[in-house]
């Protein structure tokens, strides 16, 4: 099992296997231990994971939130692909499903996940990180505090700099 990151850096043992879509005819063999599925596969084969509460799905780019909607926070765990790390649609994915779906799970990042991406990944709501096979592991915990305060409101930070410190000068 391939190990993943966790928001403080820590790496752990994986305890999901991610599923890959089938190619065109061949059939889905879900395991019988904790599972990440294809979303598109999920829609159209729910029926054969009813009530496995060890079953999670993962959005691929060109995947919409809102054919989940609020029905994603059944799952336990969430993975969004990067197909490539210059494709950037994973993180208004991540964005969507914690701030408009209310998702409170795992949320993974799978595909193509780089070590200068993580801290990026976790302002927009990422959870968990699934590196890719050729970068070293140990160095994720540096990469995912890169900037000691930011700017920006976002999933990890809701309040813009401007009010924070507004805020500490008026108490």
């Amino acid at each position: 099992m391939r190990n993943v990151v966790t928001l403080n850096g820590i790496t752990s043992d994986d305890q999901w296997t991610l599923v890959d879509m089938p190619a065109e005819g061949e059939s889905l063999d879900v395991p019988d231990a904790p599972a990440i599925v294809p979303l598109k596969w999920y829609q159209e084969n729910s029926a054969a994971v009813e009530g496995r509460e060890d079953i999670g799905v993962w959005f691929d780019s060109d995947d919409e939130p809102e054919v989940l909607g609020e029905d994603c926070r059944r799952f336990p765990i969430i993975g969004v692909n990067f197909p490539k790390f210059s494709d950037g649609r994973g993180y208004s994915i991540a964005r969507l499903l914690r701030e408009r779906y209310g998702f409170e799970g795992d949320l993974r990042a799978v595909g193509d996940v780089l070590l200068d991406q993580l801290f990026y990944m976790k302002r927009c709501g990422f959870s968990t990180f699934a590196l890719r096979a050729d970068k070293d592991i140990n160095k994720a915990e540096a990469n995912l505090e890169v900037f000691g305060e930011v700017h920006q409101a976002a999933v990890d930070e809701q309040e813009p700099l401007f009010r924070r410190r507004n805020s500490r000068q008026s108490a």
